[in-house]
């Protein structure tokens, strides 16, 4: 495999973990302190990650990535980081709603319940938690990921390539001891 696409690879894994580690601390910081109903494990598998966050991140990179660099302007007012959240907003909202129909598929069920928000579908999706969406991915797009690259990019290579390969060592462990013991 060549250099760069192995790289590139680890960087992008890299975050996937990163963001699913970020995820699940929201998530448990919602469950325990917001609303105080107690710990639970809010991923799907048993380490401290929800991937649903892994992979909602590195959708918007790719999906967002060039329309947040690209200045959209009405007159001399840039528009570019509206456009950027709705974006966001509809991309999460998607991926949520999918990600309910494949955990009831494969589970049985799905972790979260908006029945009682306003503006919900079948308790899957609703506005509330969109637009709570829509803010955390400015938040991340615009203040998380340059950091998280700019820390990608001075650690060397093989560093990189390493902890990528241990992680997703330690993640294919996780699904294999969830899905099939």
């Amino acid at each position: 495999m060549k250099t760069n696409v192995k790289l590139s690879l680890a960087r992008c894994f890299l975050f996937f973990v990163l963001y699913s580690i970020i995820g699940w601390i929201y998530e448990v910081f919602l469950e325990v302190v917001v609303y105080r109903w107690g710990f639970s494990n809010r991923g799907v598998l048993f380490g401290p990650y929800c991937v649903i966050y892994g992979v909602g991140a590195l959708i918007l990179i790719f999906a967002l990535g060039r329309l947040q660099h690209t200045p959209i302007r009405i007159g001399k007012v840039s528009i570019t980081p509206v456009l950027v959240f709705f974006g966001i907003v509809l991309l999460t909202t998607a991926l949520e709603l999918l990600g309910s129909y494949i955990m009831e598929f494969t589970h049985g069920g799905w972790l979260w319940d908006y029945h009682r928000y306003a503006l919900n579908f079948q308790g899957r999706i609703a506005l509330n938690p969109s637009i709570r969406f829509g803010i955390g991915g400015m938040v991340f797009l615009y203040v998380l990921q340059p950091l998280f690259e700019k820390l990608a990019d001075r650690l060397p290579r093989r560093v990189l390539c390493l902890i990528s390969g241990v992680l997703a060592i330690l993640m294919a462990a996780d699904c294999i001891y969830t899905f099939l013991l």
